[in-house]
């Protein structure tokens, strides 16, 4: 398993774990490397510094994260999210409704598959996706 640096045509970076390279580029010919933030499927290795062997493991360290600016994000973001209709499943046929004029123009959420995503995407539709921990913890 490799962890390869991945970047979309719109500037996105991202990480991809994939048995090799060569399942990387199969996988991308075969257009099944998606952008998780725009769903473009137009990805390219990122640069990245080379692995360097070493002889000991070094020790493991914790992230330094400052936990209360973690929280009031997450607080944040589950405030916002939390006041979207939640329509489950049909998110991406909601989705098409309102961008159609069928339905009246609301925040949503609910749950789409990256498929999904990029076909909204592909007919210009914009979506976030957003943690699942973040969608329905009833904060």
């Amino acid at each position: 398993m490799i962890v390869l640096n991945l970047l979309c045509d719109v500037g996105h970076r991202f990480e991809g774990w994939f048995a090799s390279a060569n399942k990387f580029s199969e996988q991308r010919e075969a257009r099944q490397v998606i952008c998780p933030l725009c769903t473009s499927h137009e990805i390219e290795r990122a640069p990245c510094a080379p692995a360097i062997a070493r002889s000991a493991k070094p020790a493991l360290r914790e992230p330094r994260i400052d936990e209360q600016k973690a929280r009031k994000a997450l607080q944040q973001l589950r405030k916002w999210v939390g006041g979207a209709e939640n329509v489950g499943r049909r998110f991406p046929e909601e989705a098409r409704r309102m961008h159609y004029g069928e339905a009246a123009a609301r925040d949503i959420r609910g749950t789409a598959t990256l498929v999904d995503m990029r076909d909204l995407a592909e007919e210009g539709i914009s979506v976030l996706p957003v943690p699942s921990i973040v969608a329905d913890e009833g904060h």
